[in-house]
């Protein structure tokens, strides 16, 4: 069981603008917000998205990263200028407390007067790569499980760092994020595992991966997800 509440340490929002590929924009810089922000079904008013065919919309509202994994990758990664305070991952909200490992599909958050959902996991792209100058980072957070998650909106609202996140609900108990990231992330088939996935309310993306996966017996192509267009 995850901690029941933690508290909304940062809240960020970011601008797409043209990213390191010609042709590619990105919002994935974010910077801290201090007064109070509109939670619509489209995520946090002032926040955009560079590509909507893969990021934001009701499924990726808002994007939350724990603050909990950057000493990890301090160790893995040393002294990098973007790990030195929260929105290095491009998420709307960073705490300390909650983890893939503490939050299951589904859980049902208050925060502030919105009611939030826990959607999925994040699929890591080659915009993380490209944002900390790794040539694998994308890779690297995958085969971590420290990718963090997304919500979307159930009841729009109002949401101000400093508030507290609440679980309200928790219908998937034995589903937390990083055992249902770790059936995604497998290069492992098991047909009994992705068929009690499919019986979970998954993003329609994931849910659509994983009944090709079912379909055809092999795991998908990631190349084009981890290494992006060419540069």
């Amino acid at each position: 069981m995850t901690t029941e509440a933690v508290t909304l340490d940062t809240l960020l929002t970011g601008r797409a603008v043209p990213f390191s590929r010609p042709g590619t924009l990105s919002a994935i810089v974010k910077e801290p917000v201090t007064g109070a922000l509109q939670v619509t079904v489209r995520g946090l008013d002032s926040d955009e998205q560079g590509d909507l065919r893969v990021h934001g919309g009701v499924e990726k509202a808002i994007h939350h990263y724990p603050l909990d994994h950057y000493e990890a990758w301090a160790e893995e990664l040393g002294n990098h200028a973007l790990l030195a305070s929260p929105g290095a991952f491009g998420e709307n909200f960073s705490t300390r407390g909650w983890t893939e490992q503490t939050v299951c599909l589904g859980d049902r958050i208050q925060a502030g007067t919105a009611l939030l959902e826990v959607s999925q996991g994040r699929m890591p792209c080659w915009k993380l790569s490209d944002r900390f100058g790794v040539r694998d980072m994308a890779l690297r957070v995958q085969q971590s499980g420290r990718t963090g998650w997304y919500y979307r909106v159930l009841e729009p609202g109002v949401v101000q760092a400093g508030q507290t996140l609440q679980v309200q609900a928790r219908p998937h108990p034995q589903w937390p994020l990083a055992r249902l990231s770790g059936v995604l992330f497998s290069q492992d088939v098991d047909l009994q595992v992705l068929c009690e996935c499919l019986a979970l309310p998954l993003a329609s993306s994931w849910r659509r991966t994983l009944e090709r996966r079912l379909e055809k017996r092999q795991v998908e192509d990631w190349a084009p997800r981890l290494a992006g267009p060419a540069g």
